[in-house]
């Protein structure tokens, strides 16, 4: 079984590209129905996204 999409792993995004092959969502064939399965992935998508932004924030402080 995958690993489930953590906020970590936006540290290995390194084009907008790369943000569809990481999230992943380890529980997907347990879903109800596909829709979840979508909505969860926009949400793991959301989380990377928001990471990706803080640590942008974080490297434009240190400088």
């Amino acid at each position: 079984m995958p690993k489930r999409t953590s906020p970590k792993d936006a540290r290995r995004v390194e084009v907008a590209d790369d943000l569809d092959e990481i999230v992943t969502d380890k529980r997907e064939g347990w879903r109800a129905t596909s829709a979840k399965a979508r909505r969860r992935q926009r949400r793991y998508a959301k989380q990377l996204t928001h990471e990706l932004t803080r640590m942008a924030r974080d490297d434009d402080e240190d400088t």
